[in-house]
């Protein structure tokens, strides 16, 4: 296949991807912004780093709405391979195939170039990405679950956008992915992996942005119920907790005082307290935010 080297074409200013952003109900620090438009200019993949429940992941989806595109995602994991990552061979229909065609009397040689063809190919969410005709988002996710042995094979698509396949040979990509890829902070990538990717440190949001954030998401919701939420929550995040509840866990609870109809934290502490399993997702945790400690946060609330 011959590679397409034109660019997907970045937005017309950074302050227009921010807006295209918020369209879709992401709301962006200036920061990634400027990444994002980054991203586009110098055709280079990004790589997201941070704590998990930052919202990594939801910038590669609003990235695919904000550009009408496919998103393909890659879920990384411990031993991950390159079969699971990039292709297999449908192997049940290669052996039917193969017992068809020694029926018919074809030499091996014919039988081998027909088995080995597109129409037994099992595409994975690498290969789909650059074979698309149109610009999709690729999703590299947890990228640091992975081994070093995976970051190493990443290396030739991040850098030329091709793959080898030994029965077809190298494949290159039609029209140039936006590839993001996110990372928990598990384990040191490596600086080749760097040096192929712009590189941005996704942090939990400021008070204001993660109301704003809310606003977003739960439209109806009450501005002032939204802003104590987020202030909470930011609180809650100051103690020594296992899991730190992340932005997906502050909607879960703002969407659920709503629901209550509560209009002021501080007026029915004890459903407050009750309703803190959206945020809390261990018993060590929960044991620790006590009913004295959640009142005591409550008070520093405006």
């Amino acid at each position: 296949m011959d590679r397409v080297n034109a660019r997907p074409a970045p937005a017309a200013s950074r302050s227009d991807i921010g807006e295209r952003l918020a369209g879709v109900g992401y709301i962006a620090e200036a920061a990634l912004v400027t990444a994002l438009w980054l991203m586009d200019f110098l055709a280079r993949p990004l790589l997201l780093e941070g704590a998990a429940g930052v919202g990594k992941t939801e910038v590669a989806k609003a990235l695919a709405l904000v550009h009408g595109a496919e998103l393909i995602r890659l879920q990384c994991y411990e031993g991950l391979d390159q079969n699971a990552a990039l292709y297999e061979w449908n192997y049940q229909r290669q052996l039917l195939a193969i017992k068809a065609r020694e029926g018919g009397g074809e030499d091996a040689d014919a039988i081998e170039e027909h088995i080995f063809s597109e129409k037994f190919l099992l595409e994975r969410p690498l290969l789909a990405a650059i074979r698309r005709t149109e610009p999709p988002v690729l999703l590299i996710d947890e990228v640091d679950r992975a081994d070093e042995e995976f970051e190493a094979f990443l290396l030739e698509l991040l850098s030329d956008f091709q793959v080898s396949i030994p029965e077809l040979g190298t494949i290159r990509a039609i029209s140039r992915p936006r590839v993001v890829l996110t990372s928990n902070g598990t384990r040191e990538l490596s600086d080749a992996l760097r040096r192929r990717c712009l590189y941005h440190y996704v942090d939990f949001p400021d008070i204001d942005r993660e109301a704003r954030i809310i606003l977003a998401r739960l439209p109806g919701i009450d501005a002032a119920l939204a802003t104590q939420v987020a202030e909470l929550v930011a609180l809650i995040r100051k103690e020594d907790l296992r899991k730190v509840p992340g932005v997906a866990e502050t909607l879960d609870w703002a969407a659920t005082l709503a629901g209550l109809e509560i209009a002021d934290l501080r007026g029915q502490p004890e459903v407050l307290h009750e309703t803190l399993i959206c945020l809390l997702k261990t018993h060590e945790d929960r044991s620790r935010l006590t009913r004295e400690v959640t009142d005591r946060l409550l008070g520093r609330v405006a």
